[in-house]
C-alpha cells in the first residue's frame, strides 16, 4: 500500500537530513585546521545550526499545514541541500556560522511536514510505529555518516564532501515533488481528514497540554545533542583514539538508538491497542528518560572508551525511546494543527539542543570535567519523567 511507501520514502528523508547535521561533526578537525577555529568557535558553529533549527521550528509547521507536506517538503529539502553545498565555501568563522544557521532554518521543517504527513496518511493506530521507522532513520543516517565522511573526507577533502551531499537531497525533494501526493485517493479507508480546531501561536504556549511536552523534549535534545556534536572529538581527546577508532565507537549508540526507535514505537501501538491505552504514549517516555538519566551519569566515570561508549549507548536508547511517544502525543492533542504544534515541541527541543553544544565546552574549561554536562543532564531527565506522567492525551484516555 502506498502509505508504507510514504513511512518508507520519509525514513530516508530522516536519514539524509542526519547524514547532513552530522557530517560537520566528523569534519570538526580539518574545518578548524583549515579556517583557525578554537573548540569554543566550533561550540558556536554547532550550536548556529540548533539555534536556527529551533527558531524556524514554527514557521516551517505552519508551512506543511498551510501548503500541505508535499510541497513544503519539496522546499525546505531542497533549500538546506544548497546549504549544505554551501557549506564547502565557508571561508571564515562568520561565513561558517551564517550558512550553518540558515542550514538549521532549512532543516527545521523536515518533520514538522513529516509528522503532517502521517496525520493525513495513517490511523491513529499505525502513527507510533511510523514515528520509530521515521526517527530511526536519523539514528542509521548519524551513525554512517561517521565513517562515510571519514571516507570521503580522505578522498575529496571537507568543502567537496559537504557538496556532494547536497546534491544528494536535492535528489529526494525531486522524487517526492513527483511521486507523493498530500492526501491518499480513498481517505476513510485509511486515514480520516485530521479534525479538530485550528490551534494559534499564543494557544500553544499557554495551553497546559502542551506545554509539558516542550519542557519533556528540551530535556531530551540536550541529552542527545552530545551525540552528534562533543561525543566524537570527547572520545578522541579523553582516551586518544584515532580518527576511524573514533568514528567506529561513534556509530554504536546511534545504531542502538535506531532500534530503540523501532522498539518503541512498537510498544507504543502495543499498549494503544491494550487495556492501557491512557499509559501508551507515557510508560516508553517514562522509562527512556530514566534510562538517559542513569546513562549520562555514568559516562564521564568511565576509564576505558568501551566503557563510555556503553555509557552513551545506554543514555541514547533512553533518549531515543520519547521520540515516537512525543511525537505520536502531538499528533494526538493537535488534530488538524499537528504540525503547527509538534513544530513547537521541536523548536523548544532544540532549544535544549543549542544549550548543549555550547555547555558542554563551556562547562569543561570551567570545572576541568566533563562531569558538571552530565550531571544537568541526568536532572533535565529526571524532569522530564515528571512532564509525562502529567501528560494525557485526549485520544488515549479511557473512556
Amino acid at each position: 500500500m502506498k502509505r508504507y511507501g510514504v513511512v518508507a520514502a520519509l525514513f530516508v528523508l530522516s536519514m539524509i537530513t542526519y547524514i547532513d547535521r552530522v557530517c560537520i561533526s566528523t569534519a570538526k578537525d580539518p574545518i578548524a585546521r583549515d579556517l583557525g577555529f578554537t573548540d569554543a568557535q566550533m561550540g558556536v558553529v554547532f550550536s548556529a545550526f540548533a539555534l536556527g533549527y529551533a527558531l524556524a521550528q514554527i514557521p516551517s509547521g505552519w508551512l506543511a499545514d498551510r501548503f500541505g507536506p508535499r510541497l513544503a517538503l519539496a522546499v525546505v529539502v531542497s533549500g538546506w541541500s544548497v546549504l549544505t553545498a554551501l557549506t564547502g565555501t565557508a571561508w571564515s568563522f562568520a561565513s561558517m556560522v551564517v550558512i550553518r544557521f540558515w542550514f538549521g532554518v532549512g532543516e527545521a521543517g523536515a518533520f514538522p511536514g513529516s509528522a503532517r504527513a502521517f496525520v493525513n496518511w495513517l490511523p491513529v493506530s499505525e502513527r507510533g510505529v511510523a514515528n520509530g521507522v521515521l526517527f530511526s532513520g536519523s539514528r542509521i543516517g548519524a551513525a554512517l555518516s561517521f565513517p562515510l565522511l571519514v571516507m570521503m573526507l580522505d578522498r575529496w577533502g571537507w568543502r567537496w564532501s559537504f557538496v556532494v551531499l547536497g546534491a544528494v537531497g536535492v535528489a529526494w525533494s525531486v522524487f517526492w515533488l513527483w511521486w507523493f501526493r498530500d492526501y491518499p485517493e480513498k481517505r476513510l479507508e485509511v486515514a480520516p481528514v485530521a479534525g479538530g480546531p485550528k490551534i494559534g501561536l499564543r494557544e500553544v504556549f499557554r495551553t497546559p497540554v502542551f506545554v509539558p511536552a516542550m519542557v519533556q523534549y528540551f530535556a531530551g535534545n540536550f541529552t542527545f545533542f552530545i551525540c552528534l556534536t562533543w561525543m566524537l572529538p570527547y572520545l578522541k581527546r579523553q582516551y586518544g583514539l584515532t580518527d576511524a577508532e573514533a568514528a567506529a565507537y561513534a556509530m554504536a549508540p546511534l545504531l542502538v538508538g535506531a532500534v530503540s526507535q523501532w522498539m518503541a514505537g512498537f510498544v507504543v501501538d502495543r499498549l494503544y491497542a491494550s487495556r492501557m491505552r491512557a499509559w501508551s504514549r507515557r510508560l516508553p517516555a517514562i522509562a527512556g528518560f530514566g534510562l538517559a538519566a542513569g546513562g549520562v551519569l555514568a559516562v564521564s566515570g568511565m576509564e576505558t572508551p568501551l566503557g563510555a561508549v556503553l555509557a552513551f549507548t545506554a543514555a541514547t536508547f533512553g533518549a531515543d525511546m520519547t521520540i515516537s511517544p512525543s511525537w505520536s502525543y502531538c499528533a494526538d492533542v493537535a488534530g488538524k494543527s499537528a504540525g503547527s504544534v509538534s513544530a513547537a515541541m521541536n523548536m523548544v527541543g532544540n532549544l535544549g539542543a543549542f544549550v548543549s553544544a555550547n555547555a558542554f565546552p563551556w562547562l569543561l574549561a570551567w570545572t576541568g570535567s566533563a562531569r558538571a554536562y552530565f550531571l544537568v543532564a541526568a536532572i533535565l531527565n529526571v524532569t522530564a519523567m515528571v512532564c509525562w506522567v502529567r501528560m494525557r492525551s485526549v485520544s488515549t484516555q479511557d473512556s
